[in-house]
């Protein structure tokens, strides 16, 4: 059974960090780019940060380079996204996101999401 769970959300003060968990179970984590998007109340889901399936390669969205770290630990099963000076406009749930690209098609794994409040 395919899972990402998110975890680390939670209210921050503007200026303040959080670390993002995303722990993926029921597939090779390893064959997979992981990405980062988020979704704001009456807001289209927008890509934060992406990793390719070894680490070398990232982008990030322009609001939030050179604030936001996206990394991976594959012998947990882990990625993460490390955010930092955090302003009210990154207030969203954030989601994890699996994808593979074979013959068929893309394949795309989500997890449920986590909120990340930032507000004084």
């Amino acid at each position: 059974q395919v899972q990402l769970v998110e975890s680390g959300g939670g209210l921050v003060q503007p200026g303040g960090s959080l670390r993002l968990s995303c722990a993926a179970s029921g597939f090779t984590f390893s064959s997979y780019a992981m990405r980062w998007y988020r979704q704001a109340p009456g807001k289209e889901r927008e890509l934060v940060a992406g990793i390719g399936s070894f680490g070398s390669n990232t982008n990030y969205a322009d609001s939030v380079k050179d604030r936001f770290t996206i990394s991976r630990d594959n012998a947990k099963n882990t990625v993460y996204l490390q955010m930092n000076s955090l302003k009210p406009d990154d207030t969203a749930v954030y989601l994890c996101n699996a994808r593979r690209s074979d013959w068929r098609g893309p394949i795309d794994y989500w997890g449920q999401g986590t909120q990340v409040t930032v507000s004084s």
